[in-house]
């Protein structure tokens, strides 16, 4: 038995290369709910003629794509979930195993870096969105009291500033805000007719105040700050779902 620390490079599998892969929270989570075995899905690799890179998708098994407890609803998971291919960049990177006896073994070196991603599906638009309702829930709840407050408090005069801010919102015409949910749905259904879109034509379409809807926009967009759409805003890449995508300029 090796010393806590120690590398037991017997029988160790250095000839044998592995992937490192990113793969979404959520698919890790159903992994773990595996039985049996613990098969989770397929992997395909697919290469095209004799030229190209090979194609890499995942597919998720069937009965691992219940997902419960958000929201307090059942939804779907994505099952294809196709690969983005990458180099490991010069680096030396290796898996390592240890056991509960503090054992540790080389398993292999890392020669493939990949990200596992779901294709853009309603299915998985309905989980993002039902994740981020879930993320915006506030930790503080507002409850209506039975009977009035007793204590007595001395009025305050207002001051000057506070009477010129009001009559500038009055003058501006305040604009109330929406709930984030709604204000979501209108911004996805605006993005489901084009790519992109300035903060004026948002706020136009929303009739939100601009800093309420640069907050939800930071969620779920890309500000772009040069190229053929500067000062634009675009779908993060996984909240797209166009009918054919457009390609950017870098």
């Amino acid at each position: 038995m090796s010393e806590k620390g120690e590398v037991d490079l017997t029988g160790a599998k250095q000839n044998t290369g592995v992937w490192l892969v990113k793969v979404p929270k959520y698919l890790a989570q159903q992994w773990a709910k595996a039985t049996g075995r613990g098969e989770v899905g397929k992997l395909r690799i697919c290469k095209k003629g004799n030229v190209g890179k090979a194609e890499v998708s995942f597919t998720l098994n069937e009965e691992l794509t219940v997902i419960e407890g958000i929201e307090d609803k059942t939804v779907s998971a994505p099952r294809e979930h196709p690969f983005t291919m990458q180099s490991v960049g010069g680096q030396t990177l290796a898996v390592f195993t240890e056991n509960s006896s503090d054992k540790i073994a080389l398993e292999g070196v890392v020669v493939q870096r990949a990200e596992c991603r779901p294709a853009v599906s309603e299915s998985y638009m309905r989980l993002k969105r039902l994740q981020i309702e879930e993320s915006s829930k506030p930790v503080r709840l507002s409850q209506q009291l039975q009977s009035p407050v007793t204590n007595n408090y001395k009025p305050v005069a207002n001051h000057t500033y506070n009477l010129a801010y009001d009559r500038k919102k009055k003058e501006e015409g305040k604009r109330a805000r929406a709930d984030k949910q709604q204000v979501l749905d209108m911004l996805f259904s605006a993005f489901e007719k084009h790519q992109y879109y300035n903060i004026k034509d948002l706020v136009d379409i929303t009739k939100q105040p601009v800093i309420y809807l640069k907050e939800i926009l930071r969620d779920i967009g890309i500000y772009n700050v040069k190229g053929t759409h500067k000062n634009t805003w675009e779908l993060k890449p996984e909240y797209r779902h166009y009918q054919g995508e457009e390609k950017t300029d870098e």
